[in-house]
């Protein structure tokens, strides 16, 4: 049976930890983004956390009924990560372009962090606050509400997909990373036109623009789209 959470303004007032720290929320999100960084997803245990903020791992539970709940509040912290300090222009197409990179950005700068929660609906206040932000800015815009939720779906779907694909190629090892890298020169480049003239021919290109993320030219393609579905209703 999961046990209760207690009140954050009641946790304040317990002791501290041996070291002297007064957990919080925050602080053990703080340490679990650094046990992820550093060991990845299997280093995620209550033990550890406890080792790291010196406390009994039982006393997590007074703040997270389980790891899982932990998990969330971890991605639900790189959405938060991503809305600091953004305020909406009015230019619907501006605001919608600089909170996607923001949030792709957030995620692919804690690559363990992103695997682990991108695909994850937190349903807590920094992810209620982006999708309220983003469904702001496409009604206010002049979206009618069956394209602003089309749109909304396709945006945030496209760009969590892109940073948990980016994050998990930075996710892995140094040497892999510049294999896979290496081989748009080092195969992609030395096919034959005879056998692969379409490879061929774009090969320099391809080498070029393979090792960077795809997520920017997608993410304008989806507000060209959605740009035109505006043109074409008269708004």
């Amino acid at each position: 049976m999961p046990k209760t959470v207690v009140p954050e303004e009641k946790r304040r007032r317990r002791r501290p930890t041996r070291s002297g720290t007064v957990l919080s929320e925050r602080l053990i999100v703080e340490a679990a983004l650094r046990l992820l960084r550093e060991h990845g997803s299997s280093g995620l245990t209550a033990r550890r956390l406890g080792l790291a903020l010196d406390c009994d791992p039982s006393t997590l539970y007074r703040y997270f009924r389980g790891m899982d709940e932990l998990t969330l509040a971890i991605g639900d912290a790189l959405i938060g990560e991503a809305l600091r300090g953004w305020q909406p222009t009015g230019e619907w197409r501006a605001d919608l372009h600089a909170i996607g990179l923001r949030i792709h950005a957030a995620y692919v700068a804690h690559p363990q962090a992103a695997q682990l929660t991108a695909s994850r609906v937190t349903g807590r206040a920094n992810e209620l606050a982006a999708d309220e932000a983003v469904l702001d800015v496409l009604r206010t815009a002049g979206f009618p509400l069956p394209e602003t939720v089309r749109i909304y779906h396709a945006f945030i779907d496209q760009t969590l997909a892109f940073a948990a694909l980016d994050a998990a190629s930075l996710a892995l090892p140094r040497a892999s990373q510049r294999a896979d890298d290496a081989k748009w020169a080092s195969t992609y480049a030395r096919l034959p036109a005879t056998t692969h003239p379409r490879i061929a021919e774009a090969a320099p290109l391809l080498s070029a623009r393979m090792v960077t993320s795809a997520y920017p030219t997608a993410l304008a393609m989806l507000l060209d789209s959605a740009a035109g579905t505006l043109a074409r209703l008269g708004r």
